[in-house]
């Protein structure tokens, strides 16, 4: 069995090693902690990453198996890796792992039993891990791999070296960064309009058109909802008609989605209680993004809903033949760009105790002209102005 698996190992790792290019996770996942669970939505690269670090070691020292392989579906996660131990091995990389039942209390019993093993998790239902890997929270490390930057976008494509700067450099020097960066990549701006339609995911490299990527990455979002959702919820396959319903709710509005709870759940036909939670599952699996207002009190209600990149909006929009509002493409981008960010009643957006306006070359500071701490994020190549940033630079901060 154990020679069976490591064949599958070479082809791929011998795939994987054509792959260059190295995500700035790549460094956790090469650490020395022994338990590490690498999360994701679907289709951000997580198997790619994990042959990469299986790449540096021999076939005897490390072992790869996926736990939706139907050759192995007679065994166990123990008895392969005890098998694989025995033989002298002492790294084991297992993807897919939700496919396994009761995955995480076989991996508690490895990592009790074998005090010298260093494993490495992984799957493609990252709500099914995020549950489970509850069970392993004194043992496991979690990683989440996010979309591509922009910067990471234009690095993979044009086989570049850039820097990231921190939000700070941005807000301080964004004038010469951006000329500096323009100058040396012309078409650096033009990349940008194309990364908001299909760059977010590393397959856009094996993508030989718009549609193919289009279809990749709908598929995925199927998946998600069919799959993903189900396996981990108590949600009757009929019910889920109503995560459909919400999600093309955001679509079809075309400006960013203000949320009206109250509203929306009859229109869903579900309890405000049922609609929480199915934003939370939203959220969870990488489809949307819920955006709330800065508060002491904690507060579930979101005040507007985004996706979770660019790339899913213009997909699910193709989809229904709905024309995508460039104003909520813009915002969207900005949005993401951050793990905290906020909804504001005076401008748009609070990042870091800072007012921001999202919008086009002709946005003017009417909105936020008495406010100190107040930018602008303009969807223009370069700027002169100290508080118009271009939104394209917030690409750069990873």
């Amino acid at each position: 069995m154990i020679e069976q698996l490591q064949e599958k190992q070479r082809k791929l790792v011998s795939i994987a090693k054509n792959i260059t290019y190295l995500r700035k996770e790549f460094d956790f996942i090469n650490s020395d902690e022994r338990l590490i669970a690498l999360i994701g939505a679907r289709g951000v690269g997580k198997t790619t990453l994990l042959l990469q670090y299986l790449g540096q070691y021999s076939l005897d020292e490390a072992l790869y198996f996926s736990a939706d392989d139907i050759s192995i579906a007679a065994f166990g996660i123990v008895e392969i890796v005890e098998e694989f131990y025995k033989l002298g091995g002492r790294i084991v990389v297992i993807d897919e792992v939700h496919m396994f039942k009761e995955w995480a209390a076989h991996i508690k019993n490895l990592y009790d039993f074998y005090p010298d093993l260093t494993i490495r998790i992984s799957g493609s239902s990252m709500l099914n891990i995020l549950m489970q890997s509850h069970d392993l929270s004194r043992r496991i490390l979690t990683k989440e791999l996010g979309i591509l930057s922009f910067k990471e976008y234009f690095e993979i494509k044009h086989h570049a070296t850039l820097s990231s700067f921190s939000f700070e450099d941005i807000l301080s020097n964004h004038n010469e960064i951006s000329y500096e960066l323009i100058c040396k990549y012309p078409n650096l701006y033009k990349e940008f309009k194309n990364y908001l339609k299909n760059g977010a995911y590393p397959f856009f490299t094996i993508s030989k058109s718009e549609e193919s990527f289009a279809s990749k990455l709908f598929n995925s979002i199927e998946k998600i909802i069919y799959e993903d959702i189900p396996s981990t919820q108590k949600i009757k396959f009929e019910n889920l008609i109503s995560f459909k319903k919400l999600i093309y709710a955001v679509v079809s509005a075309k400006v960013p989605y203000s949320v009206k709870i109250d509203s929306l759940a009859k229109e869903l036909g579900v309890s405000e209680p049922t609609l929480y939670t199915y934003l939370d599952i939203l959220d969870k699996t990488g489809i949307f993004r819920t955006l709330k207002k800065q508060s002491t009190k904690q507060s579930k209600k979101p005040e507007k809903l985004y996706f979770q990149n660019t790339n899913i909006l213009y997909t699910l929009a193709s989809d229904q033949k709905i024309a995508t509002d460039i104003g909520a493409i813009r915002e969207t981008f900005f949005v993401n760009s951050f793990k905290e960010i906020y909804y504001s009643d005076i401008g748009d957006f609070v990042v870091d105790g800072i007012i921001f306006e999202v919008g086009g070359k002709g946005k003017s500071f009417s909105q936020v002209k008495d406010i100190e701490k107040s930018y602008l994020a303009i969807d223009v190549d370069t700027t002169t102005h100290k508080h118009k940033v271009p939104l394209w630079l917030f690409g750069f901060l990873y």
